[in-house]
């Protein structure tokens, strides 16, 4: 058994038969071989900090993408909001206006005093309904003309008007809300031909003109 002398460092190994050159040798290349790992850590870390950058990369990309795709999803939903309110008032325009003859029947019981009983509680309900859905009478007498809500049926003179004014509702304007459905039917009257202000005389007319001396 060949025991180990202290005292003495360990040597790499040498073949048999090498000269001392080739054990020289030996040790440079093992010496040089030692310090080898700094430079594998640092390739490591490159390798690793290009893969964050492309993460980096990829996450601002998706990031980018899903606001774009929250944008077009909140322009998406008005869009469908405000179809769905117009879709909605379109509807319940034409419900309404199937229902106005109805109304206009209420109306002239009303005038005539047959308004009694059950059928006055049923038109009250409907007229109610009607309401609650939006919808507003319009036109009354001795308001001026207004062509956009008012349709004239009759037209006369009168002295005591300065402008076309609305002289009798024959049968009354619906709107819901800014929306006219039914523009109200009138009979106007506009100011006398001819009737202009009397013109205002001059101060020596009125003052029967200079003295006579």
């Amino acid at each position: 058994m060949t025991e180990e002398t202290p005292g003495f460092e360990e040597k790499p190994d040498v073949p048999s038969g090498a000269t001392p050159d080739d054990a020289a040798e030996t040790a440079e290349t093992s010496e040089q071989e030692g310090p080898a790992a700094p430079a594998g850590d640092a390739a490591k870390t490159a390798g690793l900090t290009a893969q964050l950058d492309q993460v980096r990369t990829a996450l601002s990309e998706r990031t980018t993408d899903l606001q774009r795709l929250q944008a077009e999803y909140q322009n998406y939903r008005r869009r469908v909001e405000r179809d769905r309110v117009t879709v909605k008032e379109i509807a319940t325009a034409t419900l309404l206006t199937e229902l106005l003859p109805v109304l206009d029947d209420i109306g002239r019981a009303r005038e005539h005093g047959e308004l009694v009983g059950g059928f006055k509680s049923v038109a009250e309900s409907l007229e109610t309904a009607a309401a609650k859905m939006g919808l507003q009478q319009f036109g009354k007498e001795g308001e001026p003309f207004d062509p956009t809500i008012h349709e004239a049926l009759m037209h006369s003179y009168a002295p005591d008007v300065t402008e076309t004014t609305c002289v009798a509702i024959l049968q009354p304007g619906y709107r819901i809300g800014e929306r006219t459905i039914r523009p109200a039917r009138v009979a106007v009257a506009e100011p006398q031909p001819g009737a202009a202000q009397k013109e205002e005389k001059p101060a020596d007319e009125e003052s029967g003109g200079p003295d006579e001396g």
